[in-house]
């Protein structure tokens, strides 16, 4: 793709890209060996795990986790009142949209507690091996700590694009906004009211300015992570795109990526 071209005027030492084209193919650039810390797109790989046992019957959206009125259906939409990394809760549920690692901490133990596993056997177990992400691993933290190359980020991709894992229904609600109502913000862009948020996926919606690309349609839905890496489908386009590198987001991303997201779009006449 002509778009690559951009990548290589990044500054990260080590980048990598996907697109997947309203064809359904794959095209990939850059390192390819290379194992990268996701951050938090781990977010999406710990929710896609709990909606799976939300439909193997080991937990339910609506179970209680955490301070009163808190249930993981809050946790998982960063809307438990619960703080970036603080295991106190800041305010009471569904009040406002609070980006918080520390509630994906108390997901990840909720679900390990229903399950018998250790957290990051489960998500070995249901989502790593069935997609046959061979590099992917989690170490530490459910909320930011994932890691693998590009490939197999790119096998993730299709799945958040067209699910295999879970059902029709679960993946509409999972990229659907949840307490569509609520404002808060995006780290690292600011302000929004409201700021949709599904269930693990951020939601475009009208959010401006974005780290998607401008031609991206509302429906859009992704995450970011403070290594440089995002991931996003654009369900309108039929596009999904994703880059990982190992430099820590900043002014550089903000203003790279929407830039070759549109490039993306623009060359597959989107």
């Amino acid at each position: 793709m002509r778009a690559f071209d951009l990548v290589r005027q990044w500054p990260a030492p080590n980048v990598a890209v996907a697109v997947i084209d309203n064809n359904d193919n794959l095209q990939i650039h850059g390192e390819t060996a290379t194992v990268f810390h996701l951050t938090s797109i781990s977010k999406v790989m710990t929710a896609w795990a709990t909606l799976i046992a939300v439909e193997d019957g080991s937990v339910s959206l609506e179970d209680p986790v955490g301070q009163d009125g808190c249930t993981l259906r809050h946790l998982l939409s960063h809307s438990g009142g619960y703080g970036f990394s603080k295991s106190d809760a800041l305010i009471s549920p569904a009040r406002k949209r609070v980006y918080s690692n520390s509630g994906y901490y108390m997901i990840a133990k909720h679900v390990a507690a229903a399950t018998q596993f250790e957290f990051a056997d489960y998500l070995r177990e249901a989502v790593f091996s069935p997609l046959a992400m061979t590099s992917a691993y989690l170490d530490g933290s459910a909320a930011k700590d994932v890691y693998c190359n590009i490939n197999d980020m790119a096998r993730f991709l299709a799945e958040m694009r067209r699910p295999t894992l879970i059902a029709r229904d679960t993946f509409l609600e999972a990229t659907s906004s949840q307490y569509p109502d609520l404002n808060g913000v995006v780290p690292g862009f600011g302000y929004y009211n409201p700021c949709s948020w599904g269930l693990g996926p951020e939601l475009r919606a009208d959010k401006s300015p974005h780290w998607t690309a401008t031609r991206n349609s509302s429906s859009t839905y992704g995450h970011f992570g403070g290594s440089g890496t995002f991931a996003w489908v654009d369900p309108v386009a039929n596009v999904a795109c994703c880059a990982l590198t190992d430099l820590a987001f900043d002014t550089w991303a903000r203003e790279a990526w929407p830039v070759f997201g549109d490039a993306v779009l623009e060359e597959l006449g989107r």
